[in-house]
């Protein structure tokens, strides 16, 4: 029996085909057609939520040293925490009325210099500054009696506040305008008054987007109080007030104090009492004047774990021992972004002191690293769990999710039409984002305009399958168009096995221009294929079933043609 060479020629030919769809498999694995197809979650659909929730207040302004500033922000980072409550007193910025009064003619130098340095070292450590603006000058006031009273002219605050955001202008991009006005002493020796802050809190908002147009304004968090007297309100009362005389327009996030006090983070809210859960009356009332839509930021957060021997008197936050401290604040944030879609960044308070607030004071114990820098219980529960939130499984996310990460001089532009609120653009060739993620494969959201520029993209080091165009060994998007147009949903990757995956995009120059802009509105991460793994096996098996029999077809082959 002879067998013809020709069907030989094909066997192996066939044998050759499937040993290189099996070489290909690992980026292209094949899929159950039977399968559901994979449907992401829906993104946090309130702005300003889908971000990094670990904040924590910080006193650098206080520091001597430079290195204790940088080795606060250095532990922070290392604790997964992506945001810095700083205070920006204007006392210590403006010594005197206009432009000139940002110098110190005694030490001769800029009083911006102090702060630019904090802003700086924050960016270093990718961290984000949130910035309290308050605490006039003496010289806007008649009434010094209390520092933290505002100025008799609210228009001074709107001056100050408009050369803040125009000095740091895209290095700073939250800003909360004043502290607690519901309460003595923050409002000076005089009764709280919404309509008045309600004043300021418009002069501010104005003069700020005014010198940045996508700058986010915070209001004032109000003190948690159940006390109405000719010195504090209610801070319930106070929302109302403010809401009442007109302030929806002018703040973006509603800034909140929630302090947990003696009680669990599951402590139901009440009218007559003070927990963490208070912020929920809080939200009632956002809902109530139909500013559902806007987020809740936590200004100072947390449990006091001062020792038991303190006498009840001194216990203002009521106390907590340190484990329960650590338990509930991490309890706390697991909560509220369970159950509170609304739920943003929660700062703790705080995060070190420089040594000005002694150990017989109750205050002392929130810390979560001590003055000499040792790390508290708290610290260590946050960094066990922050540390580990910068992997997007499948889902919609915006710019802001902690699993995009950015390095050069991307800036963020509030926009309604996106998923988040802002997106982020770059014009600079060489600036990168890297998304990192669980599925099996993503879209990115990016917004193409005319002259727009190019990125240039990889996928776990190798090119991303869904995009044709290639440049030594990366693939290449480009952002033009002919026209205007919105957030475009583009498919970057599929077929991706279950495991992390890394997407490195690096922008690149415009194909007309070397300063073309590129837009990021967001990604969109798809489950993996729970299947391919296991098509790959039986593909595997059969391949080597296959390859055993061709071997032995042949040598028969060979045995006959002796």
């Amino acid at each position: 029996m002879r067998i013809s060479p020709r069907l030989i020629g094909v066997g192996l030919i066939a044998a050759v085909v499937v040993a290189v769809a099996l070489s290909v498999a690992p980026e292209f694995p094949f899929s159950d057609p039977f399968a559901s197809p994979s449907v992401p979650q829906p993104a946090r659909a309130i702005p300003f939520t889908d971000v990094n929730p670990y904040g924590a207040n910080f006193f650098l302004e206080s520091e001597a040293e430079e290195w204790k500033v940088e080795k606060s922000l250095e532990m922070a980072q290392a604790a997964g925490i992506g945001f810095v409550k700083q205070q920006f007193p204007w006392e210590d910025l403006q010594l005197s009325p206009g432009p000139n009064g940002y110098w110190d003619n005694r030490l001769n130098k800029s009083t911006w210099q102090k702060y630019d340095d904090i802003v700086n070292l924050a960016a270093k450590y990718n961290l984000q500054v949130i910035a309290r603006l308050d605490r006039p000058p003496a010289w806007t006031r008649v009434d010094n009696r209390r520092p933290e009273r505002p100025p008799d002219d609210f228009a001074r605050y709107g001056d100050f506040v408009y050369d803040v955001v125009k000095h740091f202008k895209g290095r700073i991009h939250y800003y909360q305008i004043w502290d607690e006005p519901n309460i003595y002493p923050e409002w000076g020796d005089q009764p709280p008054d919404p309509i008045a802050y309600t004043r300021l809190l418009r002069i501010a908002y104005q003069r700020a987007k005014e010198a940045d147009p996508n700058v986010v304004i915070l209001s004032a968090p109000l003190a948690q109080t159940l006390e109405n007297s000719s010195r504090n309100m209610s801070d319930i009362d106070f929302l109302r007030g403010m809401y009442a005389a007109g302030a929806k327009p002018y703040f973006d996030i509603l800034f909140a104090n929630s302090y947990g006090f003696a009680f669990p983070p599951t402590d139901p809210p009440s009218l007559e009492r003070l927990n963490f859960q208070r912020v929920v009356l809080l939200r009632q009332i956002m809902v109530e004047n139909g500013d559902a839509n806007k987020p809740i930021w936590f200004n100072e957060f947390g449990w006091n774990a001062a020792p038991s021997t303190f006498a009840p008197d001194k216990l203002l936050w009521a106390r907590v021992s340190d484990q329960l401290q650590a338990q509930y604040t991490v309890e706390g944030v697991q909560y509220a972004r369970t159950h509170w879609p609304w739920a943003g960044v929660f700062n703790i308070w705080y995060f070190r002191q420089p040594g000005n607030i002694p150990p017989d004071r109750a205050d002392y114990y929130f810390r979560m690293v001590d003055p000499g820098f040792t790390p508290r219980p708290v610290y260590n529960a946050v960094k066990d769990v922050a540390t580990t939130q910068g992997i997007a499984g499948p889902g919609t996310y915006a710019v802001t999710d902690p699993a995009a990460s950015y390095s050069g001089d991307w800036q963020p532009v509030l926009s309604r039409s996106v998923s988040g609120g802002l997106y982020e653009t770059s014009s600079r060739p060489g600036d990168n984002l890297t998304i990192t993620f669980d599925g099996g494969g993503l879209t990115l959201d990016v917004i193409r305009a005319p002259n727009a520029g190019q990125v240039y993209i990889t996928i776990d080091g190798r090119v991303a399958n869904r995009l044709a165009d290639q440049f030594q060994g990366r693939s290449v998007l480009t952002l033009s168009a002919t026209d205007e147009e919105g957030p475009t949903e583009v498919p970057i990757v599929d077929g991706l096995p279950e495991g992390h995956h890394v997407l490195r995009l690096v922008v690149g120059p415009s194909p007309g221009s070397p300063h073309g802009e590129v837009k990021i509105a967001g990604f969109i991460v798809h489950a993996a294929d729970p299947n391919a793994g296991r098509f790959r096996t039986l593909l595997t098996s059969l391949i080597a079933s296959l390859t055993g029999v061709v071997v032995v077809f042949i040598g028969g082959l060979r045995t006959i043609g002796r």
